[in-house]
């Protein structure tokens, strides 16, 4: 059986060792306080996650997921399986969900 994966908006921050605090905000914006942990270590970042400490490095893409926890996504994978939105069309899903 084949399957496709849900569409859904999520909100993710590509790491560049310089933007820390925007990453922050990813995670002070997270409703998932359980799993809030991030910790930067030179250039790279250890993130608390579900399944276990996990390291982002450089060009890593950090992503909060549909319940709020935040994990590294290496940057193939990212371009496999996400697309940028614009603005508008976030705030008209938004919407759609209210």
């Amino acid at each position: 059986m084949k399957v496709r994966k849900k569409p859904i908006v999520v909100e993710a921050v590509q790491w560049d060792g310089t933007n820390f605090d925007e990453v922050k905000e990813l995670d002070k914006s997270s409703h998932n306080k359980e799993y809030r942990k991030i910790f930067h270590m030179k250039n790279n970042l250890k993130i608390r996650t579900i399944e276990g400490d996990m390291m982002a490095v450089l060009g890593d893409w950090i992503i909060r997921g549909v319940k709020g926890e935040l994990y590294p996504c290496k940057p193939d994978v990212f371009d496999k399986t996400y697309d940028i939105v614009k603005e508008k069309l976030i705030k008209k899903e938004e919407r759609k969900n209210v």
